[in-house]
């Protein structure tokens, strides 16, 4: 719901439209509310006037205000509307830049489905904790499985994220058996953290700060590059020092390294 929404217009929604096609949406449908009460929109015959009534009640629309809906898949739509929320934030100027909203998020699935690969697979971390430790592993649905993962967000921007450690060998082994890995494959990538912890690891767990990300919202900058030190361009070179630089070929030798990509004649 886009509260002053109804102020959009047809150029304004093809834009909004646009943008959600860029994060793999079809497109997003939209209900305006006018001042005299009316729906503008060219769903609502499909949908019902009653039905709209309600939607409306339940998101708080009234006079004035617009709704966006998409249907796809629930990660698609999330992903869509996410950013819609964000421009239409930015165009009905409803951002307040002078606060800080800060939020703990929590309870990250500890594996989802790829849709590419056609297999279950990590939802993010795959060395976290699972809630509910080996039970859980052997006895739910691997989808409904908790992670103990946590993020920092503020103003929606990331500021941390971290998680417990998986430091028990055998919970390992088993999470990424849900995930298609066998022990061969963990012991030939993890085998120094597999023997760690079998030395007895405690458990722990921490997180990984962004301050200059913290500084860039302190200081409402857009850019993270106005608030790092030595920042790279947009060609991932760094101005100050020159680099990255050629390497001659003899340090190549020396690593056994060998470049295979188009020379740049000019």
């Amino acid at each position: 719901m886009a509260p002053k929404g109804a102020t959009l217009t047809k150029s304004d929604i093809e834009k909004i439209n646009d943008e959600a096609k860029k994060q793999g949406a079809k497109g997003v449908a939209s209900i305006l509310i006018e001042e005299s009460g009316e729906y503008n929109s060219m769903i609502v015959k499909f949908l019902g006037e009653d039905l709209v009534k309600r939607l409306a009640e339940k998101l708080g629309a009234g006079k004035g205000d617009a709704m966006f809906f998409c249907a796809d898949k629930e990660k698609t739509a999330a992903r869509v509307m996410g950013q819609v929320r964000l421009a239409l934030g930015n165009k009905l100027d409803l951002i307040d830049r002078t606060k800080m909203a800060y939020c703990w998020i929590v309870d990250f699935p500890m594996f989802e489905y790829n849709e590419e690969l056609k297999k279950i697979d990590f939802g993010h971390n795959p060395f976290s904790m699972p809630q509910g430790g080996m039970d859980a592993l052997l006895n739910k649905d691997p989808l409904d499985i908790l992670a103990y993962q946590y993020d920092i967000v503020l103003n929606g921007i990331e500021l941390s994220s971290g998680a417990v450690r998986n430091n028990v060998p055998e919970i390992m082994y088993k999470a990424f058996e849900i995930a298609g890995y066998g022990p061969e494959t963990v012991d030939v990538k993890f085998g120094h953290m597999i023997a760690a912890f079998k030395f007895g690891a405690p458990p722990h767990c921490g997180f990984a700060p962004g301050i200059e990300r913290y500084v860039m919202l302190l200081r409402d900058e857009p850019s993270i590059r106005e608030i790092t030190a030595f920042p790279k361009n947009g060609r991932a070179e760094e101005p100050m020092v020159g680099s990255p630089s050629e390497v001659s070929q003899t340090q190549l030798d020396e690593l056994c390294l060998k470049i295979n990509s188009p020379v740049d004649k000019e």
